[in-house]
């Protein structure tokens, strides 16, 4: 396990270790990867539970003790473990420092993104507009995006709807790793863009990386709101899921993991 942990670490790989705090297994450990496990707490519906768990925090690069039980059943405080990520907070990038910006940017804090936005216009790009942003920079969106460091936990938020910023940043940004990219504009701002990205010589199937009309249908009017319909669906994005009613789906609440002994 420590070996696999060390490479991890040399591959700047993100990972967690999980430690069990009390109980017969005390001590006992789960390393985490974003696709598999290794290691055990003492129980594997423990070890699920516990690995869903340090995803959940991995994936915001945050450490956290939860508990369990015995079992790994969400209520119950029979065994603690701490869960300790190894990675840096995941980017995101909001392109235009407008209304919605200031919400999103927001939310974004709050989900555990290390937030940046990004406006070519000096203007609008100011922290006074933007104050929850770790930082705000004046540039064009594609020429910022060319040097930014975009992983698979990144998420890319495009709301400058202009399309002289809007085709190049997104013709770009869909040759990314980025876990998630939205494009906010109406369904016929993006047929247009669409469009352009394909005259552009961008494939079908880099288009269909981008969600458009970005946000999930809840019905939202406010920046406020809006903001929480784009992370959402980034939420549901992360996990696979169609971000419909949890009554109306016959899938597990949290996707299960599996996790393999050392």
């Amino acid at each position: 396990m420590f070996e696999r942990l060390a490479a991890a670490l040399r591959d700047a790989q993100p990972v967690a270790v999980v430690t069990r705090l009390d109980g017969a297994h005390i001590g006992g450990k789960l390393l985490v990867f974003a696709d598999e496990a290794f290691g055990t707490l003492g129980d594997p519906g423990l070890d699920h539970a516990a690995a869903a768990e340090a995803r959940a925090r991995l994936a915001v690069g945050e450490n956290a003790v939860r508990s369990f039980g015995e079992e790994g059943e969400p209520i119950g405080d029979a065994v603690r473990v701490f869960i300790c990520s190894y990675a840096p907070k995941p980017d995101m990038y909001i392109f235009g420092a407008i209304d919605f910006s200031r919400a999103m940017a927001h939310v974004g804090k709050t989900l555990g993104y290390r937030v940046t936005v990004v406006d070519a216009r000096p203007l609008f790009a100011t922290r006074a507009r933007v104050p929850d942003a770790d930082e705000v920079i004046v540039a064009w969106p594609d020429e910022f995006l060319a040097s930014a460091r975009v992983d698979e936990r990144s998420a890319l938020i495009v709301l400058t709807h202009d399309v002289k910023f809007d085709v190049p940043l997104l013709a770009l940004a869909v040759r990314t790793r980025a876990g998630y990219i939205g494009a906010m504009g109406s369904r016929h701002t993006h047929a247009n863009r669409i469009a352009a990205l394909r005259d552009a010589g961008v494939a079908e199937a880099d288009i269909a990386r981008i969600y458009a009309p970005v946000g999930l249908d809840i019905g939202a009017r406010t920046p406020e709101e809006t903001a929480v319909s784009i992370a959402a669906e980034i939420i549901a994005a992360r996990e696979g899921r169609g971000g419909g009613h949890l009554a109306d789906s016959p899938l597990p609440i949290h996707n299960p993991r599996s996790a393999t002994p050392v």
